[in-house]
């Protein structure tokens, strides 16, 4: 009887854990947050599409400092407010300032740029830090 208990309070702490590891993958990160807007030379090519999904995709699945990631791509806008001119975003939150400067010097990083930098004519960065709540 011992023996079931002391392996069903086992079972449920990995559980807990684990549940706690994946919540921390896919929470955003108030701290710190990275939105990026490329405008491509050629937005109707698919080519130049794919390039950059797979080119953005494979760097940030190798960084060590990006916590939360979303790539986007725009919705036809309805109301005048929304600008729609972009070909892509990127949305990146950070545990902090200095964690998103040490992003900016991964090899991966360099790498992504090198790769896809000729497909993009403009590319607009918006950092911001979290305010208390």
């Amino acid at each position: 009887m011992k023996t079931k208990i002391l392996t069903l309070l086992l079972v449920g702490m990995i559980s807990a854990m684990s549940n706690a590891q994946k919540s921390d993958k896919t929470t955003f990160d108030h701290t710190f947050a990275h939105v990026v807007y490329f405008w491509f030379k050629n937005p109707d090519s698919q080519d130049a599409r794919d390039t950059f999904e797979a080119s953005l995709t494979k760097f940030l699945n190798k960084s060590q400092y990006a916590k939360t990631k979303f790539i986007g791509k725009p919705p036809k806008a309805i109301r005048d407010v929304v600008d729609d001119s972009f070909t892509y975003s990127l949305i990146l939150s950070f545990e902090s300032a200095e964690d998103q400067a040490a992003y900016q010097d991964e090899a991966p990083h360099k790498v992504f740029i090198k790769e896809c930098e000729d497909l993009w004519e403009k590319v607009i960065v918006y950092d911001s830090q979290g305010i208390e709540q």
